[in-house]
């Protein structure tokens, strides 16, 4: 028995100030000091001879498929390196030369990991063979493939219930892994598939389902260069999705304007100097915003209904701002929309969102003088109780103008993970489709269960409550990346096993069940290689197109699976012969598993021929302007209610946002430089007026506070650090507050955690 006591484990980490620095938040993107650190990362981490080796394949045709986000390459892939700033991190964080094996385990029980930060357990490196933690254990210990996969299968078969069970998916993992594990999941008989998309996007994928028949954005990278008008509401591109402002460059090259939705003003949204480029290189770059519209958080309808009511209005006078023609083939509820908006006075509208009168003018006559829109938008949107209201409203601009179906126009929700889109497309999903359910019975002969399967928030709650009792991870940090930190914490413990198939070494590793297991998987930069034939992957990135995900690196250890390989054995070793599945030709063969998705779904016909070079284009019917699947055939125009933010007594609106350090829930390192923020990660940006108001000075510690329900949730120890943000709006980094958000408070519909609108106090 061990020494240590596996009962000291932090559920959340340290919570100490390092005691960074803080200073002016830059005015600009990218540029030299992007490439300067692009590579200190990629030398510290993988050495010169790693670096060209992954780098030069980095986002290339044949080439590896960056793991840092969705955004689509360009049909001409640039020599000098079709990669940004994070995307190096990101390949750095997976190529590293540090690992995790035996010795590390032996040397570090899970209590001590615990009390690492999150950055401090992620920088220990990738993870090289199959380890378990026993019950009553604090140290991880070796375990074989074999017996492995029987623990699994052994704690599968305990269960009473399938539905005991929940197959988590993160977004990274391939078409191929993806669409085996929502295929081993409902063979063995339960729609228990939360997945990243619950946490982040899934407020898209409900809106954009019932108003335009897909849950995907309609524009393409082409559209966004011959769009007229872009919007960027609730995203910072500079940080989460850098490759972006290429695109929008080319926008403005193209004669196109860009107005910024957003309560702080991101450095990446006022001019992005392009390292490859001589104007960004020794020139002043290109200013991208053309107008910044500082929105209260989470005040986003507010503002598009006035910007549509000041729309309607205009047209009524002059004509030709609305596109009447297009309303009248393609849509329905303009009416009611209409009917809706007289409800409202503008300056009810103003006030509600902020924004100043003279500036909300400059944006109706931007949009009165355009007729190709494209809306973009992230989480900023998404992760709110209203935030299937904030993607309806983006829509009904949208429709307003005719920018739908049509060339420079469209939806934009810019996903994050890299193959998030994919693995909805190949089947995970927890919700019950008659038609996918007829698709696994015709493909694959068995009958998949009809009962609607748990969420993230409903995986938690019935984890926490002892209904669901193995969880399996593909991938993610589900610990770090869920709402109500030590809620969450405390449901995975009350599990009789967790078992993450991983990379690298995260929180969700100490945080586990009774027991638990990790599975170390090959990384994308890792040559597969299956008796002596060079296998790949397919991914598809946010717009929707297919393409090849190939390794050329040296695997870290022998004794990795690819994660295709562990689901199939995981399969194998539960169903043993009692299944007509060949589940181990399926992990071997990923021609094999092509051939079923095609089988399955429209638009994969000769998969894997067709995956080759820039790959193809999934079916869109929002893209070639049919709406025919929706009521009446056409595309829905919504009412949609204001946000109302007066529940509780809570003095300030908090919204959690990323470092330009950081990928979700991967800390590449402690700088935010941006947003002038050096060697510190728990701080908290405020407007000065209240910073003044609170008695407080730059750089004072205090404590945040939320009140959900009578239950006190607490996050300790930020910096204040004065920020260009609305008056009684806060912004500060996760997962360290995502202690504060409650875990039953969450989108209607989508259920996201409110992750962007949390109401705190500062104490």
């Amino acid at each position: 028995m061990d020494k240590d006591d596996r009962a000291k484990i932090s559920l959340i980490g340290p919570d100490d100030v390092i005691g960074g620095r803080i200073t002016t938040p830059q005015k600009y993107a990218a540029g030299i000091p992007a490439v300067k650190v692009a590579l200190e990362h990629a030398m510290k981490e993988m050495g010169l001879k790693r670096s060209i080796a992954t780098l030069s394949k980095l986002n290339q045709k044949e080439g590896i498929d960056c793991p840092g986000c969705a955004w689509p390459d360009p049909k001409k892939r640039s020599s000098l390196g079709e990669f940004c700033e994070n995307g190096v991190k990101a390949i750095a964080e997976e190529a590293t030369t540090h690992t995790v094996g035996p010795d590390f385990f032996k040397a570090h029980s899970i209590s001590e990991i615990s009390t690492w930060t999150d950055y401090e357990i992620g920088k220990s490196g990738r993870l090289t063979e199959p380890m378990v933690l026993r019950p009553g254990r604090n140290h991880y210990e070796p375990i074989s493939w074999e017996a492995a996969f029987e623990l699994i299968a052994e704690n599968l078969h305990s269960l009473t219930d399938p539905n005991e069970a929940v197959f988590y998916t993160s977004g990274r993992s391939s078409n191929e892994a993806a669409f085996l594990y929502g295929l081993f999941a409902r063979s063995f008989g339960t729609n228990n598939m939360p997945d990243c998309s619950n946490m982040c996007h899934e407020s898209s994928g409900v809106a954009l389902t019932e108003t335009l028949g897909i849950g995907k954005g309609s524009a393409s990278l082409e559209d966004l260069y011959e769009a007229e008008l872009v919007m960027v509401i609730g995203q910072n591109p500079g940080t989460n999705h850098p490759r972006m402002l290429s695109a929008l460059e080319k926008c403005k090259e193209n004669g196109g304007k860009i107005i910024a939705v957003n309560p702080l003003e991101e450095a990446g949204l006022i001019r992005f100097k392009n390292p490859q480029e001589f104007s960004g290189v020794l020139g002043g770059g290109t200013a991208i915003t053309d107008l910044f519209l500082q929105v209260k958080i989470n005040q986003d309808v507010a503002l598009l209904n006035l910007l549509i009511k000041k729309l309607i209005e205009r047209d009524e006078k002059v004509g030709g701002i609305v596109d009447h023609e297009f309303i009248q083939k393609n849509t329905q509820g303009f009416e009611e929309l209409k009917q809706d908006l007289e409800k409202y006075g503008e300056e009810e509208l103003l006030a509600l969102c902020g924004v100043p009168e003279a500036e909300v003018e400059k944006a109706v006559e931007l949009l009165v003088e355009r007729k190709k829109v494209v809306v973009c938008w992230a989480m900023g949107l998404t992760q709110h109780k209203n935030g299937v209201d904030n993607i309806k409203a983006c829509v009904n601009l949208l429709l307003l103008k005719g920018s739908i179906g049509k060339k420079g126009t469209g939806t934009c929700p810019v996903r994050g993970h890299s193959n998030v889109q994919g693995d909805r497309t190949v089947g995970i999903t927890h919700h019950v489709s008659k038609n996918l359910n007829d698709a696994f019975q015709r493909v694959f002969g068995f009958n998949p269960p009809e009962k609607e399967g748990l969420d993230v928030v409903k995986s938690i709650k019935a984890m926490y409550e002892g209904q669901a009792k193995v969880f399996v991870a593909l991938g993610g940090n589900f610990l770090s990346a869920a709402s109500d930190t030590l809620y969450t914490a405390k449901a995975l413990q009350n599990c009789e096993l967790t078992v993450s198939i991983s990379t690298k070494l995260n929180r969700t590793h100490v945080v586990t069940g009774k027991t638990a297991l990790i599975l170390p998987t090959l990384g994308r930069t890792e040559l597969d290689v299956q008796d002596g034939h060079r296998r790949y992957v397919t991914v598809e990135n946010s717009m929707g197109r297919v393409h090849r995900s190939m390794g050329n690196l040296a695997p870290h250890s022998s004794k990795l699976k690819s994660e295709t390989e562990i689901v199939s054995q995981i399969a194998q070793a539960y169903f043993q012969s009692n299944s007509s599945i060949d589940w181990e030709a399926l992990g071997k063969d990923y021609d094999l598993v092509r051939t079923k998705i095609s089988q399955m779904f429209k638009g994969f016909e000769q998969y894997s021929d067709r995956s080759k070079g820039a790959g193809f284009d999934l079916p869109n019917n929002a893209r070639m302007g049919d709406f025919s699947m929706l009521p009446n055939g056409r595309a829905q125009f919504s009412v949609c209610r204001l946000p109302n933010h007066q529940l509780t007594s809570a003095r300030f609106l908090l919204m959690t946002i990323r470092s330009h350090d950081q990928f979700n829930t991967t800390i590449y390192g402690l700088d935010d430089r941006y947003r002038g923020v050096f060697n510190e990660r728990r701080v908290l940006f405020i407007n000065p007026i209240d910073i003044e108001e609170l008695g407080l000075k730059k750089m004072d510690i205090v404590n945040l506070v939320s009140n959900y329900d009578g239950v006190e949730r607490m996050a300790k120890n930020f910096l204040i650090a004065p920020y260009n943000i609305p008056k009684g709006n806060l912004a500060a980094y996760f997962p360290e507050t995502n202690v504060l958000v409650p875990n039953n408070h969450y989108a209607d519909k989508s259920h996201t955690p409110i992750s962007k609108s949390i109401e705190v106090d500062i104490v």
